[in-house]
């Protein structure tokens, strides 16, 4: 299965993506996590040990490894498919039946180099979608790392709300991305929803976008370790059922 993970800050998008990772490696399944949130925060909600995170650098950040990747160092022309393979296994962080790439994304306001880094990281991702195994990407809303090829390759996109107008705007504008790329399954999942009222608000508000599942609010819900407690286990609950009717339909 290969999924993307995204909606607007603040929704629980990181939380949402790291347990059904979860879920998916206590199932049996090797899963690749892939942190694409300018946060980096996928990491702790996955419950890997703070040291094993320490010091860690998003591939976004290594301009000049991406720059001379892409072949863009002495400006001008550049690849569209650079060399990228390797960084995988170079910088993944594994724990348990999960594996983590902390891929970040980039930061457009330093301008001209952009286009060679984006590119880069296009391709990383394209080689990850590639890769047996599960998929996870945490994405940011904005959907920059996505091509037309690797949105094809991908089982769904899942849009995380809650039951905020700015969120269900957000999600509407994401769909509208994702389909725009060649995304073949768009769901929403709501998040944080403890009345049948807030159900409802959700499912107008999104339009035509079909909801997968609700997940409850859960009081202390740990931040390091999403499965952790009482309530990281009822949060288990809510995402082993979305994830069944994800794969009925995907």
């Amino acid at each position: 299965m290969k999924l993307a993970v995204a909606g607007k800050g603040g929704v629980g998008k990181t939380t949402i993506c790291a347990g059904l990772a979860l879920a998916l490696a206590e199932q049996g399944e090797r899963v690749m996590a892939v942190d694409a949130d300018p946060n980096n925060c996928l990491g702790y909600a996955l419950g890997i040990p703070p040291e094993k995170l320490e010091g860690i650098t998003p591939i976004s950040d290594m301009k000049e490894l991406l720059e001379e990747r892409a072949g863009s160092a002495g400006g001008g022309m550049y690849n569209l498919t650079p060399e990228v393979a390797d960084l995988i296994d170079r910088f993944k962080v594994s724990w348990g039946n999960v594996d983590l790439l902390v891929m970040g994304t980039i930061d457009r306001g330093g301008g001209g180099c952009a286009c060679p880094l984006n590119s880069a990281l296009k391709q990383l991702l394209r080689e990850l979608v590639a890769l047996p195994g599960a998929l996870l990407v945490d994405m940011e809303a904005g959907l920059e790392h996505l091509g037309r090829g690797t949105a094809a390759a991908v089982n769904a996109f899942v849009i995380v709300v809650d039951a905020t107008p700015a969120a269900l705007r957000t999600a509407r504008r994401i769909s509208e991305l994702a389909a725009e790329l060649g995304v073949r399954n768009i769901w929403a999942m709501g998040n944080r929803v403890s009345t049948p009222e807030q159900r409802q608000e959700i499912t107008n508000g999104l339009g035509s976008i079909p909801v997968i599942g609700f997940v409850r609010v859960h009081p202390g819900l740990s931040e390091h370790g999403v499965f952790s407690g009482e309530a990281g286990q009822r949060l288990k609950e809510d995402l082993c059922a979305a994830l069944d009717t994800l794969r009925n339909q995907a």
